[in-house]
């Protein structure tokens, strides 16, 4: 999907769920990292991110489209546009658009699975577990003030 099918899909969108036509630009932004899409004051255009097209389909790429596009007519009405706004909730429960949008699965990562380093006290064995090393030398147990030792495995 290029630029000009996404501003023509949101047109339709637009004109089925608000009975009110878009005016204004719609755009796939490379830029955008953790929403699936925004909607602009200034310009009164929507920036869509194209990474949830492709890893979740279009069905959710509809979806963040009519959030996008309950911001932009509830603002051009002088209503309340913000998320935490009456209107808003209103209008997203009226034409059936998710509150937040899903995550991306590149995105989601297990924590577990992350490299994580335990060191551990020789005095009172108390563990610690660190996402980043540190200099066992400079650093001593909080509990008993006892040295720690790399934890293998």
């Amino acid at each position: 999907m290029d630029n000009q099918e996404l501003q023509k899909l949101v047109e339709e969108i637009s004109m089925e769920y608000f009975h009110k036509p878009f005016r204004h630009q719609a755009t796939f932004n490379a830029r955008l990292k953790t929403t699936g899409g925004r909607y602009l004051l200034k310009s009164h255009d929507i920036e869509m991110n194209r990474k949830y097209l492709q890893q979740l389909g279009i069905d959710e790429l509809v979806g963040i489209i009519k959030h996008e596009l309950c911001h932009y007519h509830l603002h051009l009405e002088g209503k309340g546009y913000m998320h935490r706004d009456k209107d808003f909730k209103l209008l997203l429960d009226k034409v059936g658009a998710p509150r937040y949008c899903s995550s991306l699965p590149e995105n989601t990562t297990n924590k577990k699975s992350q490299n994580v380093i335990m060191y551990i006290c020789n005095g009172c064995h108390q563990i610690y577990r660190r996402k980043r090393k540190m200099d066992t030398k400079k650093y001593v147990c909080g509990i008993c003030r006892g040295k720690l030792t790399l934890k293998e495995g």
